[in-house]
């Protein structure tokens, strides 16, 4: 008995070792993080902003790859069926949570073929306008479109997308009838905006300061709790009087099933580490975005209520699953 006692305490320490072992050499190679949208959105930013400090910080390469296609079910069921051995990561969004609403089945187990990392940033919702619109308050907007029902009008990146079901979120908090017009992708309904094809936008801060400085929309009302440093002038929710439209988009990592938690741990590390570098957060404050870092377990409990509370508004909507 003690023989074998002390064989499996010899054996334990080994693993432990291993694990150890394991963690402090991650990453050893070439680290992929795969966006499965198109370069240039808000998710391919967070991801080549994180992408940049990690390679700085750890002396490896971290690069981006864009897979697009589906909704984003593309390249999350890529990265679901990788090696899971801490060489490929997911970047994800909100889209994520809304997915099994939206899709009657999909290639891969939601709740568990990836394993949430951490969270990057949140970013607010914008409700937008464009310049030459005579609504130049969420009120004024409110107050016409209860005076028209269905006539105004309001654009989206698809059926189903993020901006698409933002739209429907502001439509149910403010007891709207407002009709969808939705586009092939989410910069057609920014332009479909500033050009006046349709009457409202409501979409991520990031995309929205831009067009915002640039005077070709005008922003109604910001889903924050506080307003943001760079769109100081324009109110939040609360102080537009739409205290419960407080939707934001969030953008984390996931990684494939089976990759063993020590590689879990330190990416979260890595990336929480990167995220607390002052020049980093001043970069995303200026989109309007708040810094990350959850634990894997918070990640995976907010992933979790995510989903719960936007298929909520799917079924709300009205929203038919392919």
């Amino acid at each position: 008995m003690r023989r074998f006692c002390t064989a499996l305490f010899a054996t334990l320490t080994l693993c432990a070792a291993a694990a150890h072992a394991q963690t402090d050499s991650w990453p050893q190679r070439t680290v992929r993080l795969i966006v499965p949208y198109s370069p240039g959105g808000t998710t391919d930013y967070a991801a080549r902003q994180i992408a940049q400090a990690l390679s700085v910080q750890t002396g490896k390469t971290f690069y981006v790859e864009n897979k697009v296609g589906a909704s984003g079910t593309i390249g999350s069921d890529m990265v679901a069926k990788a090696a899971p051995d801490g060489s490929t990561f997911l970047i994800n969004d909100t889209t994520y949570a809304m997915l099994p609403h939206l899709f009657k089945k999909l290639p891969w187990d939601h709740a568990n073929g990836l394993v949430p990392v951490t969270n990057i940033v949140d970013t607010p919702l914008v409700v937008l306008v464009g310049a030459g619109s005579p609504y130049r308050t969420i009120k004024d907007l409110v107050d016409a479109a209860r005076r028209m029902p269905d006539k105004l009008t309001f654009g989206s990146g698809g059926v189903g997308s993020s901006t698409h079901l933002g739209g429907e979120l502001l439509k149910q908090h403010g007891k709207l009838a407002l009709t969808h017009v939705p586009y092939k992708g989410a910069g057609e309904a920014l332009l479909g905006v500033v050009s006046g094809q349709v009457d409202v936008l409501v979409t991520a801060s990031p995309t929205a300061i831009a067009q915002i400085k640039g005077g070709k929309v005008r922003a109604l009302l910001v889903t924050a709790a506080q307003r943001l440093p760079a769109l100081a002038d324009t109110p939040t929710s609360a102080e537009a009087g739409m205290k419960n439209f407080t939707a934001t988009n969030w953008f984390g990592v996931a990684a494939p099933k089976g990759t063993p938690p020590a590689i879990i741990d330190k990416m979260q590390a890595e990336v929480k580490r990167a995220l607390r570098s002052p020049e980093l957060m001043a970069r995303f404050e200026e989109q309007g975005a708040t810094v990350g870092g959850m634990s894997p377990s918070e990640f995976q409990a907010f992933v979790r209520s995510q989903t719960q509370e936007w298929g909520r508004v799917v079924k709300a909507a009205g929203v038919q699953p392919d």
